[in-house]
């Protein structure tokens, strides 16, 4: 039997997502979670019948409109009419594994029971989720406070038999996959639509597949630097633990001993003909690794803490009898995280840019360009060139998204987050980040056989081995592009143990 994820109280990890999203694990409500939708959904309807009283979203307009009062008849078309005039989605589509992301966490969301919806609602997303029925989203149009509201506007807009979806790598209509499921289209109670509008899982999902890349990106960083190193004849020891004792923060400390376990081995490390300084490239690995490391730490914390929380507005709270029109859905804490995500993973493509240059400039005894019969060959000249752009790239997206709001909603909305701009140009710079790396790997292992018959570590040995197999030593010109595509696709599947990986 298949095990499935049950969605419930217990907090939800970066860990964990990663695990149900590489095992593509089911998903399914728990009886806590059961227990808390009906409960939160019976309250509700029990407390706006016959209520004359103005409940913000529930029988009132939204935004500025939230003092136009709406007859209980029209309740439902109130929301339904919501979720069709958000969705004003624009631009490229969204990702399929974030909109995977997002669909898990708005069901993680609406389980904990502060939101009203009905439980037939939060089990078709479910199913969207198992069956692999996607959402079309795109990426612009949230403000990222009030919520994600027009990306999520269109993840909803399926439930009611509207708007598009993925099957497979096809994109239908929502209306024709429902009649093939024999799914009856969701018709939304009171409040459902601004729960399903109102949250932060558009910029979460971002948060959470850009931390999963960043990671692994951070890790190989690490261990392409090392490569770098031992090409460049460098002295290691910088690396050596009491220097960091004496400067202990936890990333450079991380960063020095996988350099250290990295190159543990090797015949060119341990050679003489030493420069008694290299490069700030080389030698400042731990203290700049080390902090995008750290700030790493600081993201996941944030994000561990949004994707495990209640962000539609009102919010219910039975046993104190009242519901509450808050602002849970402002998206503040994900858009600085996001930038300072941006920032720190701009700067390991920034260095590892410079370790690039310093290989191909001829220095260490390494020829001009890492190539035999330089002058006839440009050999490694234009992929600096190429890195040197995407660097730069990364250092425009890389300005704060968060500096920035513009008022919305007739002044009601007067201050917003800008964090889905923040979590879509962090991704940028994230994929960008990945084509640097594979730039300095090209380069490395190019370099590292101008110092044979010494060989590096045996886990380096072993890995550009592998890599070998996908790029061959460049002895001539020839298109390198294709050498950088491969690069990049050694990179994408390389696998990491999660031990590892959250270090």
């Amino acid at each position: 039997m298949e095990e499935h994820h049950y969605i419930s109280t217990e907090l939800l990890t970066i860990s964990k997502i990663k695990e149900i999203l590489e095992y593509q694990q089911p998903i399914a409500l728990s009886e806590e979670a059961i227990l808390n939708i009906n409960k939160s959904h019976d309250y509700l309807q029990h407390k706006i019948k016959d209520n004359e009283t103005p409940i913000y979203g529930i029988n009132t307009g939204f935004g500025s409109l939230c003092d136009v009062r709406v007859s209980s008849d029209n309740l439902s078309k109130l929301q339904e009419n919501l979720v069709m005039s958000h969705a004003c989605g624009t631009g490229n589509k969204v990702p399929k594994p974030i909109v995977k992301i997002m669909l898990l966490l708005k069901i993680q969301s609406l389980s904990y029971g502060y939101s009203g919806v009905q439980l037939q609602t939060v089990q078709r997303l479910v199913d969207f989720y198992n069956y692999n029925i996607l959402p079309v989203i795109y990426e612009q149009g949230s403000l990222g406070a009030s919520g994600d509201l027009a990306p999520l506007a269109h993840l909803a807009l399926p439930l009611l038999g509207k708007g598009e979806v993925y099957v497979d790598d096809k994109i239908v209509a929502a209306s024709e996959v429902l009649k093939e499921q024999e799914w009856k289209p969701v018709s939304l109670q009171a409040k459902e639509g601004l729960a399903l509008l109102n949250g932060t899982q558009f910029m979460s999902a971002y948060g959470v597949f850009c931390l999963l890349k960043s990671y692994k990106l951070s890790y190989m960083a690490d261990l392409i630097a090392a490569i770098s190193m031992d090409a460049f004849n460098c002295n290691l020891s910088p690396f050596d633990p009491l220097v960091h004792m004496v400067r202990p923060h936890r990333g450079q400390v991380k960063t020095a001993e996988h350099i250290l376990e990295f190159l543990e081995g090797s015949e060119i490390a341990v050679s003489e003909n030493k420069k008694v300084q290299d490069p700030y490239s080389f030698r400042c690995v731990p203290q700049v690794h080390g902090a995008s490391k750290d700030t790493l730490l600081f993201v996941q914390k944030t994000i561990k803490t949004e994707i495990n929380s209640v962000t539609d507005n009102p919010n219910i709270f039975i046993s104190e009898d009242k519901i509450i029109s808050g602002g849970n859905f402002h998206g503040q804490p994900l858009a600085l995280a996001l930038d300072y995500l941006a920032i720190a993973t701009s700067e390991l493509g920034n260095i590892s840019e410079r370790r690039t240059y310093q290989l191909v400039s001829g220095l260490r005894d390494l020829p001009n360009f890492l190539v035999n019969n330089p002058g006839l060959n440009s050999g490694f000249m234009i992929p600096q060139y190429t890195a040197a752009s995407i660097v730069s790239q990364n250092k425009q997206y890389a300005t704060p998204a968060s500096i920035d709001s513009i008022v919305s909603s007739n002044g009601q909305e007067d201050h917003v987050s800008m964090g889905a701009n923040a979590a879509t140009k962090c991704l940028k710079v994230i994929d960008n980040l990945e084509t640097i790396l594979a730039i300095e790997l090209l380069n490395a292992s190019q370099a590292l056989e101008f110092r044979r018959p010494l060989k590096s570590s045996p886990l380096i040995e072993s890995l550009l081995e592998n890599y070998r197999k996908e790029v061959s030593f460049v002895s001539e010109d020839r298109i390198l592009s294709f050498d950088i595509e491969a690069s990049v696709a050694f990179i994408q599947s390389f696998q990491i143990e999660s031990d590892l990986l959250f270090d």
